[in-house]
């Protein structure tokens, strides 16, 4: 983590602190002056969130002189197309379909039930050939996740 993403994560959270249900996601400084500050809540986020921590961490960085070239600060929520990444973020999603990737290279899909004890647990529909598909908890440690998304369902 450079001396940027680290200085600007500490700003978020000092300004989070005042609210306890908002937490940092990531911070990440790209080479072309964009620093994207990606910010979630437990019960969803307000752009009035995204706003007082732009301000907050914005107004800082200018003070201190932390970043020497010209930048871009975005704060947002991560994106639907964003892998989860702590275990807040899963928690935030019981009960959503998800779509797991494993190291090895499997996809599996299913509801996501818990995530307890380094794994995360999946309700998914096994269908074997000439049987009837049955729901399967499945629990698969976080260390063989390569990503995990949420599916959005049009129904």
């Amino acid at each position: 983590m450079t001396n940027v993403e680290k200085r600007a994560a500490e700003l978020v959270e000092e300004k989070l602190a005042e609210k306890p249900e908002i937490f940092l996601v990531s911070v990440k400084m790209h080479s072309n002056g964009k620093l994207i500050i990606l910010i979630d809540g437990d019960n969803g986020l307000g752009i009035s969130d995204c706003v007082d921590v732009s301000r907050h961490v914005g107004f800082h960085l200018e003070e201190e002189n932390v970043v020497e070239d010209a930048y871009n600060l975005e704060v947002s929520s991560p994106g639907i197309d964003t892998p989860l990444e702590l275990p807040r973020q899963y928690t935030k999603n019981i009960g959503r379909s998800v779509a797991v990737k494993t190291t090895d290279g499997t996809k599996r899909e299913g509801k996501l039930l818990a995530y307890a004890d380094g794994s995360v647990i999946i309700e998914e529909t096994i269908k074997e050939k000439g049987k009837k598909a049955e729901l399967v908890e499945s629990a698969i440690p976080t260390e063989n996740i390569a990503e995990t998304k949420v599916l959005i369902s049009f129904k």
